[in-house]
């Protein structure tokens, strides 16, 4: 079960609650699903229960227990626990951290980049790439910046983030192993994991402005993830299988970053 997968569960069993009067409230868009920052808390969260309460009148653990008894009725659910004012934490069959990887790993790609037709003036002005990026910038952004290879400029970020990603696949190849999907991940791993696990749901909306905000949270969370969890072994250290795992979720997040790229028709370098 993938986290839009669970996304639509969660207000499946909303919408057959409030369908059985077990609860009086409107069904929302979204359920807002995410991986928890500390590990114990199950596989994913959802603060749904508070969000609805408000509607129903009702305590938010009241609401939260309505929708625990429906939720683990679900195929692929192994448990939810009520936690907090509210919470719902979701164990689903089996560790989400290897599949969220092993989807990240196949490109998601569509059969043509999305539409961006930069004028030809600001081609010759910023070159083709940054020229395409200028149009998904916010409102303001000075945009001779995106010509400049430092981290204010999040093209450059993005891009950076990507070469890194083949520099670690490339320093392990020489030191002799390879990435290996497994579930040795812990919770300094979840921010990455949860800025990989909407990849599918973002790509499938073919919106380049949205996609463009998720590729610089993206590379923003490796980034930060790769000055405490380095693939690499320190010193003498050989490598272990939670290095091989977190070189899986290098790649993982290289391919996320090349393949989002690709849709916004910029190129991705292996080095830069």
């Amino acid at each position: 079960m993938t986290p839009a997968d669970l996304s639509r569960t969660v207000l499946h069993a909303v919408r057959r609650a409030v369908e059985a009067d077990e609860l009086r409230a409107v069904v929302p868009a979204t359920a807002g699903v995410r991986v928890p920052p500390r590990p114990g808390c199950g596989d994913y969260a959802t603060s749904i229960a508070l969000r609805l309460a408000k509607d129903s009148g009702r305590p938010a653990r009241d609401v939260a227990e309505v929708l625990r008894r429906r939720l683990a009725q679900e195929p692929g659910i192994a448990r939810v626990e009520i936690a907090g004012p509210g919470f719902l934490n979701i164990t689903l069959d089996g560790p989400p951290g290897g599949r969220i990887v092993r989807e990240a790993l196949v490109p998601q790609q569509g059969s043509e980049p999305l539409p961006l037709c930069p004028p030809d003036a600001l081609v010759r002005r910023l070159g083709s790439d940054a020229a395409r990026w200028s149009l998904l910038c916010p409102p303001g952004l000075d945009r001779d910046l995106l010509l400049v290879q430092r981290e204010d400029n999040p093209l450059f970020r993005v891009r950076y983030a990507h070469s890194r990603c083949r520099a670690l696949l490339r320093n392990a190849r020489d030191l002799g192993y390879a990435p290996e999907v497994t579930e040795a991940y812990d919770e300094a791993d979840a921010p990455l994991l949860t800025a990989l696990a909407d990849h599918p749901r973002i790509v499938s909306a073919r919106d380049p402005e949205r996609l463009a905000r998720a590729l610089e949270r993206l590379a923003d969370a490796f980034l930060r993830w790769q000055t405490s969890c380095t693939p690499l072994p320190r010193g003498d250290e050989k490598p272990s299988v939670v290095h091989r795992a977190r070189l899986a979720l290098a790649e993982a997040t290289g391919t996320v970053l090349a393949d989002g790229l690709d849709q916004l028709g910029i190129t991705a370098p292996a080095h830069l």
